[in-house]
């Protein structure tokens, strides 16, 4: 059988020639549905952290002896591999809402981080998506429970119509599971986690920004469910050494240091380069391609005040994902709406040869260069570091 994702065109060859040769042709959505059945369930939802919360989770359980399956959303680093056969009679998996699609999974257990304004392309408005999401948290069997994020504003406005057993996390009361006395590091995070009044003890993260201060408080409480004892969980988050283009370090040249981040919604954005000013203090250089035209349409405000911690930004032309130009939607356009906020250094360039070489002309030692979205955009990063290594080993 062939199984193929939102984002798979039904015009792909693959597709075609499976039709053709009467092979089944399976969404994703409904295989993982079915994989989900098979095992003690956990998904993870959220407009936002869904991929590093699944890997944490899974990372977690990994070393707490329960060698999980793990679907991921992303690569996870220590394996190399977004998906994983695991021995064990839990399944951990990254539930898509992007199309509505996570609606046929009913896990045990299931996790919503947040709830943003995203994919309107396929939801009507604000009020839709939380619909869809109150939908996903109430799909739990009877005995299952749900895992949500007390701070989010949306996700506190579902949580009264969830008729299924809750645990809550956040950084404040009423929340079930707490982080407080929260310090970071360089590339570290570090916090006190507590269940309702009593104290479980610390975590040391090897990952920065207070969003995944967030994500692991949604590993601690799935893994509390599943009776993990607190030091196990605390190792197993200790362990956890990231997903791939999630604020990912490519290398370094000339004292130069290259960063690849898949965010592309301003939400993500604003939370990525604020987590990069907690690890590099220096001038930070933002390459962003902006991720389809209807997100790009919907959220064209939102995108105008996201990047207020790049001293440098640059766009490049919208990476299409398969959708038709809207008039008048392009990167062009906005550069030119930030500037109008007052964000002075602001460039738009097309072509990505045009970019390498711009950055490597303002380059200096020290620098941090984010390539920030989740199309080809890494691809500069590469091709920077390809070139001024070449120059780096030319003879003189």
């Amino acid at each position: 059988m062939v199984v193929t994702s939102t984002a798979v065109r039904p015009d792909n060859p693959e597709v075609v020639e499976a039709h053709r040769r009467n092979i089944p042709v399976i969404p994703r959505a409904e295989m993982l549905a079915e994989l989900l059945k098979m095992k003690f369930s956990i998904a993870v939802s959220g407009s936002h952290g869904k991929t590093t919360t699944t890997s944490m989770i899974a990372t977690m359980l990994a070393h707490g002896g329960v060698d999980p399956t793990m679907v991921i959303g992303g690569k996870l680093a220590s394996i190399g591999s977004n998906a994983r056969l695991g021995g064990g009679d839990v399944v951990v998996a990254e539930a898509d809402e992007s199309d509505g699609s996570f609606l046929k999974l009913h896990p045990v257990i299931s996790v919503i981080t947040n709830i943003d304004r995203e994919h309107l392309d396929h939801y009507l408005d604000i009020e839709d998506i939380k619909q869809a999401f109150l939908q996903f948290a109430n799909g739990v069997p009877f005995y299952g429970a749900t895992v949500l994020c007390l701070d989010d504003p949306h996700v506190k406005e579902i949580l009264p119509d969830v008729k299924r057993r809750t645990l809550t996390y956040g950084l404040s009361r009423p929340a079930d599971y707490r982080a407080e006395r929260i310090s970071f590091s360089g590339g570290s995070s570090r916090f006190s986690v507590y269940f309702r009044d009593n104290l479980l003890g610390s975590v040391t993260l090897k990952v920065p920004g207070l969003f995944n201060v967030y994500n692991a408080l949604a590993a601690v409480a799935v893994g509390a469910e599943l009776d993990l004892p607190f030091t196990a969980i605390r190792e197993g988050l200790k362990r956890f050494t990231g997903v791939q283009r999630r604020l990912e370090v490519k290398g370094v040249a000339h004292g130069v240091t290259v960063v690849d981040d898949y965010g592309h919604h301003p939400t993500e954005i604003r939370e990525t380069l604020a987590a990069a000013r907690q690890v590099w203090k220096n001038r930070l250089i933002v390459v962003f391609q902006p991720h389809r035209y209807t997100r790009t349409r919907a959220l064209f405000r939102e995108f105008t005040t996201a990047f207020p911690n790049a001293d440098v930004l640059i766009l490049t032309d919208i990476y299409a994902a398969s959708e038709d130009p809207i008039p008048g939607v392009s990167s062009r356009a906005l550069a030119g709406a930030i500037r109008e906020t007052g964000q002075t250094d602001v460039t738009y360039l097309a072509d990505f040869d045009a970019i390498v070489d711009h950055l490597i002309r303002i380059a200096k030692p020290s620098d941090v260069i984010l390539t920030q979205g989740a199309g080809s955009v890494w691809k500069i990063g590469t091709e920077f570091l390809e070139r001024t290594r070449d120059e780096e080993e030319r003879p003189e």
